[in-house]
């Protein structure tokens, strides 16, 4: 019987209320910052509609480093109420606040039964990394205790444990078997039972190892930068998004949306006032799944973690970029797609451009290739339709054993 009590009104409300309570915030999102003197960020104004998203710039963590370094400490953002700064590679710089549940990752220990009468081991890193205070903020938000455990010293970890009665866990998916071990090691009885992880991959043997113990585990996807993005709810069927944030799915390279269900880069925006990121690419990948959860949630699901975004390769010594195979399609209306593979031509690199066209043959876009790519290479016409929809703009073949 899946948990139907949810976090707040939010999680249930309709598709039409969701969108038109997301287009007020985003447009409120924009004013900030238009009111932010010779802000990086763009002036649009107003937007008719959340489709009009699509039109404005993607902002990439390269972009904002820049920034930062030539207007520190947050590069010129419309930011407010900072309690902490913290400091992820790059370095770039992140703010957080301490208003409730500012990281909005209470809606997620909800969902994993974390609630009042339970003491939550915590054990993300709180030096410089937000990953602790996240997850401490959102402990905090449904009314548990929070031990700030970090992470090492697992042998104090287990007493510790052991001696407050700690029942949830929160940090890496893998970190919690090593406290395990050691407890089985000690000889040290634990009251754990649920777990709420994240910054890592969780396999289905693992979930399935807590699960032979007793322990009920569930994964986040958030970043430093924008908080909770999606999270899983006991019906274990995809991440649902959270209500705080609008997420798109683009073509890698661009800000073009792909195809429901398609794979694509993950592209967010905040409504977190104090932090204003519109279009904030993760540089990760997913798709959308359709339908709602069974748990109840009617947000838009997406299917988690599927790979990196950047698939920038070198090819012939010159590296070959996302962005510029989406300029390549660009230049030609009737160039709907393209594919870039990397491959061994005897010991020598070769590179293969395939082209979803509709008109046009492979001699007509050879001077395009070059111009865009900076190497010549085989070029092929495909039917439109017929490359994969994996979200690979770059393909590369090649064996490194």
């Amino acid at each position: 019987m899946l948990n139907k009590v949810f976090f707040d009104e939010l999680e249930t409300r309709s598709a039409d209320a969701r969108t038109a309570d997301h287009l007020a915030a985003l447009n409120a999102q924009l004013s900030r910052v238009a009111a932010v003197e010779n802000s990086c960020l763009p002036d649009v104004g107003r937007l008719s509609d959340l489709s009009d998203l699509a039109r404005l710039p993607v902002l990439r963590k390269s972009e904002l480093a820049k920034w930062q370094a030539e207007k520190p400490p947050f590069g010129g953002m419309a930011v407010s109420n900072v309690a902490h700064i913290f400091q992820s590679p790059g370095p770039i710089y992140e703010p957080g606040g301490i208003s409730h549940d500012w990281w909005r990752m209470g809606r997620f220990l909800h969902a994993a039964g974390f609630g009042a009468g339970d003491i939550v081991q915590n054990c993300f890193g709180y030096h410089l990394t937000p990953a602790g205070m996240i997850f401490e903020s959102g402990a905090r938000a449904v009314g548990a205790a929070v031990l700030p455990a970090g992470t090492g010293q697992t042998e104090l970890q287990v007493t510790a444990a052991r001696d407050i009665g700690t029942t949830a866990y929160a940090g890496t998916p893998d970190y919690l078997k090593v406290i395990l071990d050691k407890a089985d090691e000690m000889g040290v009885s634990l009251s754990i039972t649920k777990a709420a992880v994240g910054g890592g991959a969780l396999f289905p043997s693992l979930r399935q190892e807590y699960a032979d113990r007793g322990i009920a585990c569930l994964q986040s996807y958030a970043t430093a930068d924008l908080g909770n993005i999606a999270y899983e709810s006991p019906a274990m069927e995809g991440m649902i998004v959270d209500e705080g944030v609008i997420v798109e799915i683009v073509t890698p390279g661009t800000g073009d949306p792909v195809a429901p269900g398609e794979v694509g880069e993950v592209v967010v925006t905040t409504l977190n006032s104090d932090y204003p990121l519109i279009r904030f690419a993760t540089g990760d990948m997913s798709a959308v799944m359709a339908g709602q959860s069974p748990c109840g949630r009617t947000n838009m699901r997406i299917k988690g973690w599927m790979g990196r975004a950047d698939q920038t390769t070198k090819i012939k010594g010159m590296f070959v970029r996302p962005e510029q195979v989406a300029a390549l399609v660009a230049r030609h209306d009737e160039v709907s797609r393209a594919r870039v593979i990397a491959r061994r031509d005897g010991q020598q690199d070769a590179m293969t451009v395939q082209l979803e066209s509709s008109g046009g043959n492979a001699d007509s876009y050879v001077e395009s290739v070059i111009a865009t790519l900076k190497l010549k290479g085989t070029v092929e016409v495909v039917e439109p339709g017929s490359l994969p929809r994996d979200g690979l703009v770059i393909e590369d073949q090649r064996s490194y054993d």
